[in-house]
């Protein structure tokens, strides 16, 4: 799987947090429709996992990734239920390892030279920087760039990534996509209201054209 790849073409990847799995298919296809066929699903909720599961029984056209894997038992489980990727907020050689040994592609996080120097030590040169915004936002990538830039890395920023500065951060010819809960409201998530989201998908959609 060429993950770097299929980040590029996306542009935007929505992070998207769910809690009730009967909303995991539908809430797929409206942003499949909308543009955005790569998604991470976050374990931060019970439902994550079987919610990959089903998307990927339902909507196959969806690259579906697992977020927020804090742990080993959270890799295998996300491995279990078909994700094609993983990502971290952080850099945990328990959990990056675990992925390594069950194949699974994997995007850790860092927001420091420090880790993301860690990071490349470890045979990463794609990376999660977060949380964006608040660790000094595009600026801060452009600087670490200066010194790491001969590496290769290539960042996926997530965390306070909105509509508004999206065009900073794609802007960086190392940056592959941002990730962005804007995209799934949690009203528009909680009343059903696939259209809204299809609506904000399109829109990420045309701004990540590139």
């Amino acid at each position: 799987m060429d993950l770097v790849g299929q980040l590029k073409a996306a542009g935007v990847v929505p992070v998207i947090v769910i809690e009730d799995v009967a909303q995991a298919a539908p809430l797929a296809r409206a942003l499949v429709k909308g543009g955005l066929k790569v998604l991470e699903i976050t374990f931060r909720t019970a439902a994550a996992a079987e919610s990959i599961a089903r998307i990927r029984a339902e909507v196959p056209e969806a690259v579906v990734g697992a977020g927020t894997l804090l742990t080993p038992h959270q890799v295998r489980a996300a491995h279990a239920a078909g994700a094609a990727f993983g990502v971290a907020p952080g850099l945990d050689p328990a959990a990056y390892g675990a992925a390594r040994e069950l194949g699974l592609p994997f995007v850790p996080g860092v927001a420091t030279a420090s880790e993301l120097s860690q990071a490349l030590s470890a045979g990463f040169t794609l990376v999660k920087f977060f949380p964006a915004e608040a660790a000094g936002g595009a600026k801060m990538i452009k600087n670490l760039l200066g010194a790491f830039r001969s590496t290769g890395v290539k960042f996926m920023p997530t965390g306070g990534v909105n509509a508004e500065n999206l065009g900073d951060y794609l802007a960086i010819p190392e940056v592959v996509a941002a990730g962005g809960t804007w995209i799934v409201p949690k009203k528009a998530l909680a009343e059903g209201d696939w259209a809204a989201i299809e609506r904000l998908a399109a829109d990420a959609a045309a701004h990540a054209a590139r």
